[in-house]
C-alpha cells in the first residue's frame, strides 16, 4: 500500500511539534537522562540562574533571623521551592510570595517536606541552587576590635587590640575591597570576538588598577598564572568542588598576593589579586585591554567532565554582585612590600576542615613509608 508523501509530511509535522511541545514544557536547566544513559551520566547539564537580588536579600535575611530558632529556615530551600514553583523564571517574582513561605514555614503550618512532597523539580532546583550558594552562608569566626560590640566590620579602626568573634551569617564577599570605587552593569551573554566569537560568561566590575581583589568564598587556587584571553588570571575552586570562582585581567607586573600558589588555601575575603587590563595577547604581561576591569566569573561543576570544553556552566554573576555588596572586605597596605592585606582575619570552618585532611592525608602518606 503506497503512503502519499502529503501524510509523510503531516506525520513528520506532528512529531516535530510533539517534541517541541515537550521541550517547552521542561522547565530551563534540567536535562533528562534517556533510559540507555549511563549511571555517571545523570548528572545537571545545565544551570539558568536567574534568582533576583531581591529574592536572594530576602531568603538571606529570613535564613539568619531564623537561626538557633526551633524552625530554622534555610535560604537555599526557599530560593529553590519559587524555582520550582515558577518553572524557573523569576520574572513574576512576588516578595509576598517569600514572606507567606516564611510564615507558614515558622509558623508550624506546614513543612518543607510537605510542600515539595509533589513537586517534580524541586530537587533539581534544590540541587542547583546549593552549588550556586553552598558556601556563602554559615557560621564563621572573624576578628574584630576589641571595643566594638556588635562584631562587626563597619567603621572599624584598622588598628588596635582586636578579638575572635563567632557569627552566623553572610560569610562570601564582594570581589573589590571595602573602599574602592566600581561601575557595572549586567553584561553576562555579550559577544566577545578576540580569538573567535563568543559569549562573555563572566561579569566585569570597572575600576582603577591596583585595585585589591578579594576571594568571594574561601577556596584553593586551582590555577595561577597567564591565560590570553583573561591575562593574569587566578582559579579558585570551592571546597566542595562545586564551584569554581575564576578572576581575570589582574594587574601588568604585580598580579596576584605573592604568596599564592597552586594549591594555597584562602580564606573569604583574602586580598588574592589587584585590578588591571591585562589579556587578549598570546604573549605574557600584555596590556591588550582598553578600560581596566575586574572579569569574575563562577562556573558550577557537578561531574569533572564539565570543567573544561563545551560541557562547561556558567552563571550570570551581576545578581549575585549586587547581594555580595553588603560584605567588602577592608584592607590595608604594606608600604615596605606594596602588598594589601585584610584587616580582620577570618577562620572559615570549611578552610579549616579542608587544611586538616590535607594535613592527615600528608602524615598517612609518611607513615606508610
Amino acid at each position: 500500500m503506497k503512503v502519499s508523501i502529503s501524510r509523510v509530511i503531516i506525520g513528520i509535522e506532528c512529531l516535530l511539534l510533539f517534541c517541541t511541545y515537550l521541550w517547552y514544557c521542561q522547565p530551563k536547566g534540567i536535562t533528562v537522562a534517556s533510559d540507555s544513559a549511563k549511571p555517571e551520566e545523570k548528572y545537571i547539564k545545565w544551570v539558568d540562574f536567574t534568582v533576583p537580588y531581591e529574592a536572594l536579600q530576602q531568603a538571606y535575611e529570613l535564613d539568619v533571623s531564623t537561626y538557633e530558632q526551633e524552625i530554622h529556615l534555610n535560604w537555599t530551600e526557599l530560593l529553590a521551592f519559587l524555582g520550582a514553583r515558577y518553572g524557573g523564571d523569576f520574572g513574576s517574582y512576588s516578595s509576598k510570595d517569600m514572606k507567606d513561605l516564611g510564615e507558614k514555614l515558622t509558623s508550624g503550618e506546614t513543612t518543607m517536606a510537605e510542600l515539595t512532597k509533589d513537586m517534580k523539580y524541586y530537587a533539581y532546583y534544590l540541587e542547583a541552587y546549593t552549588a550556586v550558594l553552598g558556601g556563602m552562608v554559615g557560621e564563621y569566626e572573624i576578628q574584630v576590635p576589641k571595643d566594638d560590640a556588635q562584631g562587626t566590620e563597619t567603621g572599624a579602626q584598622e588598628t588596635g587590640e582586636k578579638i575572635w568573634v563567632k557569627q552566623y551569617g553572610l560569610k562570601a564577599y564582594s570581589p573589590i575591597a571595602r573602599g574602592y570605587e566600581y561601575q557595572d552593569y549586567d553584561d553576562f551573554g555579550v559577544s566577545r570576538s578576540y580569538g573567535y566569537r563568543r559569549q562573555h560568561l563572566g561579569h566585569d566590575m570597572m575600576g582603577q588598577v591596583g585595585t585589591p581583589i578579594v576571594a568571594v568564598e574561601s577556596g584553593y587556587v586551582e590555577a595561577i598564572g597567564w591565560n590570553q584571553y583573561g591575562g593574569w588570571r587566578l582559579g579558585i575552586r570551592s571546597f566542595d568542588k562545586k564551584r569554581y570562582y575564576y578572576y581575570a585581567h589582574l594587574r601588568q607586573n604585580f598580579p596576584f598576593n605573592k604568596s599564592l600558589k597552586e594549591g594555597s588555601v584562602v580564606q573569604a575575603g583574602d586580598v588574592i589579586g589587584y585590578l588591571g587590563h591585562t589579556g587578549y595577547s598570546a604573549k605574557e604581561n600584555v596590556n591588550n585591554i582598553d578600560t581596566p576591569h575586574l572579569h569574575w566569573g563562577l562556573q558550577l561543576i557537578f561531574d569533572e567532565s564539565q570543567k573544561e570544553g563545551s560541557h562547561e556552566i556558567w552563571v550570570d554573576c551581576y545578581q549575585l554582585t549586587r547581594f555580595l555588596s553588603q560584605k567588602r572586605s577592608r584592607t590595608v597596605k604594606n608600604l615596605e612590600t606594596k602588598e594589601y592585606h585584610r584587616v580582620f582575619e577570618m577562620r572559615d570552618p570549611a578552610a579549616e576542615e579542608y587544611k586538616k585532611s590535607i594535613a592527615d592525608k600528608g602524615n598517612s602518606g609518611q607513615s606508610e613509608k
